[in-house]
């Protein structure tokens, strides 16, 4: 089992931006797919993007190039780096892994962290 702690949430006004990590325990961080879910209040979670273990990355189209999901091996660290920000992007944002690139894609994956509140106010 990988854990995974998100961690670079907060309170931003609109039109700021943040950027999320999510370090990685284990020594199958460079074999592994990585993604951050949102999920607003209300809602049910949401994919947002996801990095292969070669750096292929998906992005949902919704995100329109704001959002920017990398992978630093050496640090075993994912970061999610959210530009442009809007009130509508309040929400709790989780980060996955699993072996499987699809699987983080369709929300299947084995292992999620605890989530980080990113708040955006207007």
């Amino acid at each position: 089992q990988v854990q995974l702690v998100e961690s670079g949430g907060g309170l931003v006004q609109a039109g700021g931006s943040l950027r999320l990590s999510c370090a990685a325990s284990g020594s199958t961080f460079k074999v592994n797919a990585f993604g951050w879910y949102g999920q607003a209040p209300g809602k049910q979670r949401e994919f947002l993007c996801a990095i292969s273990s070669d750096g292929r990355t998906n992005y949902a189209e919704s995100l329109k190039g704001r959002f920017t999901i990398s992978r630093d091996n050496a640090k075993n660290t994912v970061y999610l780096q959210m530009n442009n920000l809007k009130p509508e992007d309040t929400a709790v944002y989780f980060c996955t892994t699993d072996r499987s690139f699809l699987r983080v894609i369709s929300g299947s994956s084995k292992d999620w962290g605890q989530g980080t509140q990113v708040t955006v106010s207007s």
